[in-house]
C-alpha cells in the first residue's frame, strides 16, 4: 500500500501585485536569518583568529 504518486506543477495563477507582496515579506524576513548568519561567522572568525593570532607569536 505504499504507492507513491509524483506532482509536477507546471503553472502558477498569481496576480503581480500578490507576487511583489509576497517577494517584499520574503526579503524582510530573510534579514533576521541573515543577521543570524552573520553572528555565527562572528564568533568562527574570533575564534579562529584568537587561535591562530596566538600561534604567530610562539613562533619568534
Amino acid at each position: 500500500m505504499d504507492e507513491t504518486k509524483g506532482v509536477t506543477v507546471t503553472d502558477i495563477q498569481m496576480p503581480f501585485g500578490s507576487m511583489v507582496i509576497f517577494m517584499i515579506k520574503w526579503a524582510i524576513a530573510s534579514i533576521p536569518a541573515a543577521i543570524i548568519l552573520f553572528l555565527i561567522a562572528s564568533v568562527f572568525a574570533v575564534v579562529f583568529g584568537g587561535i591562530f593570532g596566538g600561534m604567530t607569536g610562539l613562533m619568534r
